[in-house]
């Protein structure tokens, strides 16, 4: 029988430095003997498993993009290609590993004080730290200009009130960077654990991101210091936007290894599974879809390639990361269906990663914005009108 074709079929290695492409092999290789033969348990189980920590931070994956504090400060293109690899493995692995780049030492990196950033960012590059970022509540998920957390200044401290959830990292974070609405505008603060009035707890029975910590934070009368606030936020929501779309970007990457995982998942199932006689490949509409399945994955790759040379060229909209982070997110979840569906009965057994996948895609194509909020912000740049408000 004739090799499977490759899954990069438009040869979009071409695209990348001879680098990035060997340390993408390397976290593919971690993956794929370190993590894979456990991602089954860890998913069953429901946990986390801390004990990579140390190895994450051997392969230079937390504070990927960062320089200087222990940080290795790579491209915007590595760090899509690892965030691409650490998905093929499983969602709450890239999530992880997201929420540590984007959504905490980059707002510290970015918003912080020398002395902040000495004091979290060669811990966490070490995986001694870990954080949390603390923007979601209850009622304010895609709106998060409605959030009630209050920051109240005092004379040397703020006070502050109020829950957030759906928090990645949220029990196992040594420290929180929480938004919270202050007398001068929505910022930023720094929030450790074991702090009186802080408390993180369990969103428990979930079905998706499973090897993932997911938790809801309690503030009640929380004291911390003036100088735990990060002095560079601004007094709107501009702040937390910019983190978010750090971690757009590496989540339009990390579909696409979910997606080729559940691809090739299936093309090998297809080849080796008879029915009727003959091999499921062997059938024209199994044959379609595949088809289909490698063309999205090929167009989603080439969307991430171009984002990727535009953030290291410095002209990437929040746009462009919009488009990409809808698209693929939409995209994996199909083909991740798709895969469930040529893989029959077999389709839903943890002994095949696709259902895992599948499971997980709910998430990625739900978190840091839905759908429609992404088509709602691309229809305002090509429109100019604002649909979120109707003007």
């Amino acid at each position: 029988m004739k090799a499977p074709q490759s899954t990069d079929y438009y040869l979009c290695d071409q695209l990348f430095s001879e680098e990035d492409r060997c340390l993408r092999d390397a976290v593919r290789n971690w993956v794929r003997t370190r993590y894979l033969p456990k991602a089954a348990d860890y998913f069953e189980r429901g946990e986390f498993p801390l004990e990579i920590l140390p190895e994450l931070a051997s392969l230079k994956l937390l504070g990927i993009k960062q320089k200087d504090y222990g940080c290795p400060g790579l491209s915007n293109m590595a760090y899509g290609l690892i965030c691409q690899e650490l998905e093929r493995g499983d969602s709450g692995l890239r999530s992880f590993v997201s929420v540590m780049n984007a959504l905490v030492m980059y707002p510290i990196a970015q918003f912080g004080t020398e002395q902040q950033k000495k004091r979290w960012l060669p811990a966490m590059a070490r995986g001694d730290q870990i954080g949390c970022f603390g923007l979601t509540e209850p009622q304010a998920g895609s709106d998060p200009g409605s959030m009630q957390t209050s920051a109240a200044p005092a004379k040397d401290h703020y006070i502050l009130n109020g829950r957030k959830m759906w928090i990645t990292n949220g029990e196992i974070a040594d420290v929180a960077v929480i938004w919270a609405r202050a007398p001068d505008g929505i910022r930023g603060f720094l929030v450790e654990k074991g702090t009186p009035g802080f408390s993180a707890h369990p969103i428990a029975r979930k079905f998706s991101l499973r090897a993932s910590v997911t938790s809801a934070l309690v503030l009640k009368d929380v004291q911390i210091p003036a100088t735990n606030l990060l002095p560079g936020t601004t007094t709107g929501l501009k702040s937390a936007l910019m983190c978010l779309n750090e971690a757009r970007y590496g989540i339009a990457w990390g579909a696409v290894g979910a997606a080729t995982a559940c691809y090739e998942a299936a093309r090998d199932y297809a080849g080796s599974r008879k029915q009727f006689g003959a091999p499921l490949a062997s059938y024209q509409l199994v044959q379609q879809k595949l088809a289909g399945m490698l063309t999205e994955i090929t167009k989603a790759q080439l969307l991430c390639a171009r984002l990727g040379q535009l953030k290291d060229l410095g002209i990437a909209r929040h746009t462009h990361i919009s488009m990409a982070k809808m698209n693929n997110a939409a995209e994996a979840l199909k083909i991740a269906r798709t895969a469930r569906d040529i893989l029959g009965a077999n389709g839903i057994s943890l002994g095949y990663p696709v259902i895992r996948h599948m499971l997980n895609l709910e998430t990625v194509n739900t978190y840091e914005g839905t759908q429609d909020i992404h088509a709602l912000a691309l229809g305002r740049d090509i429109t100019g009108h604002d649909a979120f408000t109707g003007c």
